[in-house]
């Protein structure tokens, strides 16, 4: 990077910083635009669903453009331009920057992303068509925008506000801050991706990781029942896991402070919360894993789907007393490992191949593979679904320490080579 280019980053760090946190992503991207003297730059956020683009403006009603639309939030108006299989869902899925040239103006669409966890784009239109040191610039930018996203994020609800394109009631909202602050992570030795299809009436389910030195823990639960109810027996869970978690003790510890938090503190003595509890030792590959009245883990290896056998245990607050044994298995280069709940099983969803749809999705990137699977249990037990729908995929690759090789918070080797769908 040369020294432009390190007073341009300077320059969208400060402009960032000192702009309110509600205007950070708009002062950088007016920064960018006149750098480039491009005729407009815009962010489009991600939507919780996953499956459009939110671009977000702040017009004042009294300035309004003649034909603005969108949802309103005051003088924020948020709109939604849903997946379509064209360009800007092209660039997100694959990662990859896209140019398009129409008559005098040329759109550039850049990923936002962070350690491949796709946050939205960063779109950019000029009056003269970009060199290869104009489309570096703008990548890097779209990579820096993504730290300013997540910083900024933590002090205002309106990027939280731009991305739900469906009103959340109480349970939902509850159940949305037990989960992990980015469903994606990628990293030297794997690629995780995690998703949740909420059903109508939100079902309990949960996934989580946390990446140490040399471990990665994991896990996926489901609380019993419906609801408030639900949520807040995921609540106990969670908490309960985290905490342990947080205070180094193994997982069958875990299981039991877990086991021990719901049970005294659920409720009525029928409520509990299934669950599997990880830990893959990045220096080995092996994986330690507990099974708590849960679907066994499905391991995908060289195109064959095997669940995996693993001691029987309670469920979490099933038995005050309950102890909890573990299993293992020992991860293997192009191995993944697919935990989901009976949301992706039962009832409806029973319908569903799910060994043939993993099969098909063996290429996608695991952000893109769960988001595959979570549409095709759409199609077959939606458009409503009866239970939470949730997944976890993890991509094993080995070699702990390698480098990742990155490029604008993505690893192009890793992504998603067209569409899932």
């Amino acid at each position: 990077m040369d020294h432009g280019d390190t007073t341009m980053m300077a320059a969208l760090l400060a402009a960032a910083e000192d702009a309110p946190p509600v205007d950070a992503v708009e002062a950088v991207t007016r920064e960018l635009g006149r750098a480039l003297d491009a005729r407009s730059v815009s962010f489009l956020i991600a939507d919780l669903g996953g499956r459009a683009l939110v671009r977000l403006a702040y017009v004042p009603l009294a300035d309004a453009v003649h034909g603005e639309a969108g949802r309103r939030g005051g003088d924020e108006v948020a709109t939604v331009l849903p997946f379509d299989g064209g360009v800007q869902e092209q660039t997100l899925r694959t990662q990859t920057l896209q140019v398009i040239a129409a008559g005098d103006r040329w759109t550039v669409l850049a990923p936002v992303t962070e350690r491949g966890e796709a946050i939205g784009l960063l779109e950019v239109v000029l009056p003269v068509e970009p060199d290869a040191r104009a489309l570096r610039e703008i990548g890097r930018i779209a990579h820096l925008l993504a730290f300013v996203v997540i910083a900024n994020r933590r002090h205002t609800d309106l990027f939280e506000w731009g991305q739900r394109t469906t009103p959340f009631n109480l349970s939902a909202e509850i159940q949305r801050r037990l989960l992990p602050a980015a469903f994606t992570c990628e990293a030297g030795a794997f690629t995780l991706s995690g998703w949740l299809e909420p059903a109508a009436s939100i079902g309990g389910d949960t996934f989580d990781y946390s990446l140490a030195r040399d471990e990665l823990h994991f896990s996926v639960t489901d609380a019993m029942g419906h609801g408030v109810a639900s949520a807040l027996t995921a609540t106990l869970g969670v908490g309960s896991l985290r905490n342990s978690r947080r205070r180094g003790q193994g997982l069958v510890e875990q299981a039991g402070a877990a086991n021990a938090a719901v049970a005294g503190h659920a409720g009525p003595q029928s409520t509990f919360m299934t669950a599997v509890l990880g830990r893959i030792d990045l220096n080995s590959g092996v994986c330690t894993l507990i099974n708590a009245g849960h679907l066994p883990p499905l391991l995908v290896r060289d195109g064959a789907v095997e669940a995996l056998t693993l001691p029987r245990n309670f469920p979490l607050g099933m038995l005050a007393d309950a102890t909890f044994q573990t299993g293992e298995v020992t991860l293997r280069a192009g191995d993944r490992l697919v935990v989901v709940t009976d949301g992706m099983r039962e009832r409806r969803a029973a319908q569903l191949d799910l060994t043939a749809e993993l099969r098909r999705a063996a290429d996608l990137h695991p952000r893109e593979a769960t988001r595959a699977l979570a549409d095709a249990v759409l199609r077959v037990a939606g458009p409503t679904l009866a239970d939470d729908a949730t997944l976890l995929i993890i991509d094993w690759y080995g070699d702990h320490g390698q480098a990742r090789r990155s490029n604008a918070g993505a690893d192009p080797a890793r992504a998603s080579d067209s569409p899932a769908g």
